[in-house]
């Protein structure tokens, strides 16, 4: 296409747009309207100026100016919520001239290839996001596992392998290899070697992290939860916190802290989303689109966590999202494909297998075993009640009396956690190792670990594994949330699968010593009757759904973990459960607790029953922008003594009946436009009309000059608007659907108050407060809901603000 035919091109596009604008029918002073339910948001009207009116060509070239530069000033500032009902009005507007465009051009190479990039620019963008996502996990396991390693020893014939890969096929049958080095012959030396090690490894990353990138920090799944939910937070998903995370996990995880690496997968995985799709204009200049990116990211980092795709597009279905339409169900889907075909190419354990505790059960599960299934659901449900109320309050502790003190205060924990956990050998290995010895059936042909499998040793390995579950749970309350990257479904699996490993021996045990007894009668003699590695699968799938509340997800990652069927029904009653007795000590896992303590903007998938009006929540004291009567100086001084994010337009303060809203950025725009290129004086008179623009001659500038200025233009007429008695339950499912900033509240057509998110969200707290419903203590400051720099001292701490 020449230069003279893209031109052409542009110029169609345009007038298809101003084609697209209606006018609207505009709202008297003694009109009265009767209660009305959502309004369904219309498309734009004409920027400036009516449809049919005659325009001069300088006129005309204003209206595409306007075009572009609104296009220019939609952007989000940090700490806010997103408006999807506009972005989605946006889009459909940018598509329909796309297609219009195409049926003036359909002979058009140049436009076929244009169309046809528009349809799959999605599938593009969530192909490269899956393969840097399978290749980032793949570089952090061989990292991780090397750094987790070289605190006991190195390897002698090449110093960059970790102690499996030099020791590749020459293993002892007692787990001996002579191309192994430990650092020393003396146990006081190693464990020296290992506190080290661990100390150093964990304050570099607390240092890294508490310097260059302090979003990096935790675990990101709540934060991300709220992003994909509209809250806007700039930097949590950049490219430096990605860079930084990905270097410091590997840290983290060979530190010793009980923390996992599969929360910050996530969070690295909504990073590669980001950093690509903002690469394309798309996704780049539509927030809501980008939510779909990231929705697809998140599940593609659970399914190279675990290995477990399917299982990765549940949980971003479950726990992440709450607007998945089925195209985004498809391009997760297809995002986790990628991702774990790209880290099975990488293959980083150099097993076949996507994770390195992949095992597979064949023997047959018997129905007196359910008992035992229940135990281990009632002890899930307990760990993560148990887990969440005491981690809470250990956050509120670290928010009040060390957030000045990150790095010391990792430092520490990690000395501490070495030098304890260095005498138990189920806390000194890598977790995910200690996970794969675990599951493993003892007659698999893998070697006796420490004599785990020997009925000789049966009461000294169930001690061992009892102290484990109890100091490793001691230590995940302490240690999630410190200033590293920190995961918990790893060190939670862990424990469970410590306990469930205990409570298999004492069942085998148990059935040795009464082989008679009624309820065993379906053993056969001289067959082992239960299987313990299947104990230590089923409670790590209770723990693990017990501090974050999930149960299909987790059904089916553990399914995808074993690649058998046959213990699907028992992990389908553990984590029922589970959710059962979690739910008695209140809703909502780990991550929405932290969501409400640190205040942001989110609601949950709960169902609540108030049985009061909106208009009990409503804000009744509006600041409101008039059609006339204001000055330009008083206009600014609305915006610099609020920080409000738009302002309902009424005719005038007396009879209040509402024309619009304007949101807050048009608003400084258009003032600051006024400013730079008509001169326009601080005593210029402000007209808010939206119906009548009075000075749209062609040469005032598009309705501004020194004497006046007309907002006209920039205000939305037709906001979301309910009645005063909605129930509050209607205007809360508006939220969780439509996404809408604000609902304003009008009666017989008059303003009477609005509400956002925010208030719904101080209600309920209220609510929760003097009930008790949650049975965990949230310290919950209502100005953290307003006040954005308390949001960031919540997440990055007060000397990073």
């Amino acid at each position: 296409m020449t230069s003279g035919e893209d031109s052409n091109f542009v110029s169609r596009v345009l007038n298809f747009w101003n084609s697209l604008q209606h006018p609207y029918t505009p709202v008297s002073a003694n009109s009265s309207r009767t209660p009305r339910t959502p309004r369904t948001p219309r498309t734009p009207r004409t920027p400036y100026g009516t449809q049919g009116s005659p325009r001069t060509p300088r006129s005309q070239s204003f209206n595409n100016r306007y075009d572009v530069a609104l296009e220019e000033i939609k952007r989000y500032e940090d700490f806010t919520t997103i408006d999807w009902v506009q972005d989605a009005i946006h889009e459909r507007s940018r598509m329909n001239v796309l297609r219009s465009a195409a049926i003036e051009n359909r002979s058009s190479w140049n436009t076929w290839l244009r169309l046809s990039y528009e349809a799959g620019q999605a599938w593009i963008v969530v192909s490269i996001v899956g393969a840097i996502i399978g290749l980032n996990a793949a570089l952090i396991d061989i990292i991780t596992e090397w750094l987790s390693d070289i605190k006991s020893g190195y390897c002698k014939k090449s110093w960059w392998l970790n102690q499996k890969f030099c020791c590749w096929e020459i293993e002892g049958e007692d787990g001996s290899c002579e191309l192994w080095h430990d650092w020393s012959q003396y146990y006081i030396i190693n464990w020296f070697f290992y506190v080290v090690f661990a100390t150093l490894f964990a304050a570099v990353c607390a240092f890294m992290i508490r310097t260059f990138a302090p979003y990096a920090a935790g675990s990101g799944i709540s934060e991300i939860k709220c992003i994909l939910a509209g809250f806007v937070m700039k930097g949590f998903l950049g490219s430096r916190t990605l860079l930084l995370k990905s270097i410091c996990l590997p840290l983290a995880i060979a530190s010793g802290l009980n923390v996992g690496k599969e929360g910050p997968s996530v969070h690295t995985a909504a990073c590669v989303g980001n950093v690509v799709s903002r690469l394309f204009g798309k996704f780049k200049r539509n927030k809501a689109k980008m939510r779909e990116i990231l929705s697809a990211s998140c599940a593609a980092g659970v399914a190279v966590a675990f290995g477990s795709p399917i299982g990765g597009v549940l949980f971003s279905f479950e726990e992440m999202s709450s607007n998945f339409p089925m195209k985004t169900l498809w391009r997760s889907f297809f995002c986790a494909l990628v991702a774990t075909v790209v880290l099975q190419g990488m293959n980083p354990f150099r097993t076949g297998k996507l994770v390195m505790f992949q095992v597979t059960y064949d023997r047959e599960w018997h129905f007196f075993e359910i008992i035992f299934f229940i135990i281990l659901g009632i002890f899930g449900g307990l760990y993560g009640a148990l887990v969440i109320k005491y981690n809470i309050k250990m956050q509120s502790f670290r928010k009040k009396y060390l957030k000045d003190y990150g790095v010391a205060e990792v430092t520490v924990l990690a000395f501490i956690t070495a030098l304890i956990g260095y005498f138990n050998i189920f806390m000194k290995m890598d977790m995910t190792e200690t996970l794969g010895i675990l599951f493993q059936e003892c007659e698999s042909k893998i070697h006796d670990f420490e004599n785990l499998c020997k009925t000789s040793q049966m009461f000294r390995m169930a001690c061992l594994l009892l102290i484990a579950a109890i100091l490793r749970t001691g230590f995940v309350i302490i240690s999630y949330g410190t200033k590293v990257p920190a995961g918990i479904f790893i060190p939670s699996m862990a424990v469970g699968a410590t306990f469930g490993r205990f409570l298999g021996i004492c069942v085998k045990a148990l059935i040795d010593s009464y082989p008679t007894f009624p309820l065993f009668a379906t053993c056969k003699p001289d067959v082992t009757c239960v299987t313990p590695g299947m104990y230590a699968f089923l409670g790590a799938a209770a723990a693990l759904g017990g501090v974050m509340h999930l149960t299909v997800c987790v059904v089916v990652i553990m399914f995808e973990l074993t690649g058998a069927l046959t213990y699907i029904l028992p992990t389908m009653i553990t984590l029922m459960v589970t959710k059962t007795v979690g739910d008695l000590f209140g809703k909502g896992g780990i991550a929405d607790q932290l969501i409400k303590l640190n205040g942001f903007p989110f609601l949950d998938k709960e169902e609540y029953s108030f049985g009061v009006p909106v208009a009990t929540v409503m804000r009744k004291d509006l600041t409101v922008m008039t059609a006339s009567g204001l000055k330009l100086d008083e206009v600014d001084q609305i915006l610099s003594e609020t920080n409000f994010q738009g302002f309902p337009v009424v005719q005038n303060k007396k009879n209040m009946i509402l024309l619009g809203y304007i949101g807050r950025i048009e608003l400084k725009y258009a003032i600051d436009k006024a400013k730079r290129v008509c001169g326009t004086s601080n005593g210029a008179h402000c007209f808010f009309n939206p119906e009548h623009s009075n000075f749209s001659d062609s040469d005032n500038n598009g309705g501004s000059s020194s004497n006046f200025i007309d907002f006209g233009p920039f205000i939305d007429q037709t906001p979301i608007t309910v009645h005063p008695k909605l129930p509050l339950e209607t205007v809360m499912d508006l939220f969780k659907k439509m996404g809408p900033r604000v609902i304003l509240i009008e009666d017989a057509g008059k303003l009477v108050g609005l509400t956002t998110v925010k208030d719904v969200l101080k209600y309920i707290a209220k609510k929760e407060a003097k009930g008790g419903e949650n049975g965990v203590d949230i310290e919950l400051n209502n100005n953290n809901f307003d006040n954005s720099n308390n949001l960031r001292r919540h997440i990055i701490g007060e000397n990073d603000v």
